[in-house]
């Protein structure tokens, strides 16, 4: 079996444990891969949610840039607006929310931005319904 399609988003890191540390709290993933490079002494990491065959790869480097910022961004949707409110009252109060909730109707939903350790931007979302979309146009 080969592995194709869109399989990962790779972001430059500062900190591996700090930045493991914000994908599970606000994007709740968890390590399944980790390593360190023979050549280059770099720690790699892959951080899945489990929802589908996708990773965001880690890769700790000394300087970060370019960053994801608010327009270019991961985006993670949430199991509800209770849940995803929560996130953002922990990130406002750690100093990580860049963009308070807001209710754009669909299909983009109830979302919000976040600030990584690096300065990568998170997009928390609740009802915009990307892989369900999808689900339809591909049956």
């Amino acid at each position: 079996m080969i592995d194709i399609g869109l399989t990962h988003v790779a972001l430059p890191i500062s900190n591996v444990e700090r930045s493991i540390e914000f994908y599970s709290t606000y994007a709740g993933m968890q390590v399944v891969h980790r390593r360190v490079d023979e050549e280059t002494g770099v720690t790699v990491v892959w951080l899945t949610d489990s929802t589908r065959p996708f990773v965001i790869v880690l890769i700790q480097t000394d300087s970060v840039h370019p960053v994801l910022s608010p327009l270019a961004h991961l985006g993670v949707g949430c199991p509800s607006r209770e849940h995803m409110d929560t996130l953002c009252n922990k990130a406002r109060s750690e100093g990580l929310l860049v963009k308070e909730p807001q209710d754009s109707g669909y299909p983009v939903g109830y979302w919000a931005l976040l600030r990584d350790p690096d300065g990568h931007t998170l997009e928390l979302s609740y009802g915009q319904e990307v892989g369900l979309m999808l689900e339809k146009t591909m049956l």
